[in-house]
C-alpha cells in the first residue's frame, strides 16, 4: 500500500488563553495542500521501519509512524508491517508533516486490514499522538479548536488559486512560539473570516505566532512583506513557523533559485 500524506497550512491562528492543563486554546482553520510525503505499508513477518529523504531529528523508535502503529498493534490483533516513510515535507516547519505521517499510517493500517473503524474512532486514536494528527484523518479543510483536536467543517473554496511556499530553513521549537505571546482579542472567529471573501482576509486573518516569530527571525517578515509584493491576495505563515506563504489569483514565480538552504514551492489549490 502507497499513500501520500499532505502537508497542511494554516489559515489564520488565534491563541485565545492558556487553560488550566497547560495547553492553549486555539482557533484555526487547516488546509491540506499538494505537497506530500510518501508511505509504504506491507505485511511483513516483522516489523520494521526506514525512512529516506530529509533527515529527521531523534531516533527512528520515537518517530510518529512507529507510534502510530505500536498504538493500532496494542488496539488490534494485525500481523507486523514493514513500514517505509519517503520524507519530503520538512519537519518543525508548520506544515504537520509529522502529524500527517502518523495519521496516514493508522488511516493505512485500518483500510489493510479492513478494521471498518469510523471516522470519529480513527480521530480519537490519533488524538493520543498529537494535537494535529485527527485533522488529516478526515483530510480536507476543518476548523480547529481547543488543543487544535476539537474539528468542524466549514464553507471554504480556494480551487483554482495558487499557493506560493517558502520554507528558510529556520527550526522554531514549541516553547520559544509560545515565549512571549500575546492573547489575541479578536472578535472575529476565524471560522467567519475565512468564510468570507479571500480579500478581506489581509486585514482580519493574523496567525498570532507572528508578532514574536518576525521579531526573532526578520528575515519571516521580510518574506511577509515579499509575497505582497509579488501580488500576493494573502500572506501569513503556517502554524508556528517557520513556513511563509503567498495565495495568488495567477502562477506566481520562484524567487529564491539560487539560495540552497531554502524550500520554495508553488502548488495550485
Amino acid at each position: 500500500m502507497i499513500l501520500f500524506p499532505p502537508a497542511k497550512i494554516n489559515l489564520g491562528l488565534n491563541v485565545l488563553f492558556k487553560r488550566i492543563d497547560g495547553y492553549h486554546e486555539l482557533d484555526t482553520c487547516m488546509l491540506p495542500i499538494p505537497f506530500t510525503d510518501v508511505l509504504e505499508l506491507l505485511p511483513s513477518k516483522e516489523f520494521s521501519f526506514t525512512q529516506t529523504g530529509n533527515a529527521l531529528p531523534g531516533l527512528l523508535e520515537y518517530n510518529l509512524c512507529v507510534k502510530a502503529y505500536k498504538l493500532m498493534v496494542d488496539k488490534f490483533d494485525i500481523q507486523p508491517l514493514y513500514i517505509h516513510l519517503r520524507k519530503e515535507i520538512p519537519s518543525g516547519a508548520g506544515l504537520g508533516g509529522g502529524s500527517a505521517d502518523a495519521a496516514f499510517v493508522i488511516k493505512g493500517i485500518n483500510d489493510l486490514y479492513q478494521l471498518n473503524c469510523s471516522i470519529e474512532q480513527l480521530q480519537n486514536l490519533a488524538s493520543t499522538l498529537g494535537s494535529d494528527c485527527p485533522f488529516f484523518i478526515n483530510n480536507q479543510a476543518q476548523i480547529a479548536k481547543g488543543r487544535g483536536e476539537i474539528l468542524s467543517s466549514c464553507n471554504l473554496n480556494l480551487a483554482g488559486y495558487y499557493l506560493k511556499i517558502i520554507n528558510p530553513g529556520i527550526h522554531i521549537g514549541t516553547k520559544e512560539a509560545y515565549d512571549g505571546i500575546v492573547f489575541n482579542e479578536n472578535n472575529l472567529s476565524v471560522k467567519e473570516i475565512v468564510e468570507g471573501p479571500v480579500l478581506s482576509w489581509r486585514d482580519n486573518l493574523k496567525n498570532d505566532f507572528e508578532t514574536t516569530a518576525f521579531s526573532n527571525y526578520p528575515v519571516l517578515e521580510g518574506i511577509h512583506k515579499q509575497l505582497y509584493s509579488e501580488g500576493a491576495i494573502y500572506a501569513s505563515m503556517s502554524g508556528s513557523g517557520s513556513t511563509m506563504y503567498g495565495i495568488f489569483w495567477d502562477e506566481p514565480k520562484l524567487s529564491y533559485l539560487e539560495n540552497k538552504d531554502y524550500l520554495e514551492l508553488i502548488v495550485r489549490l
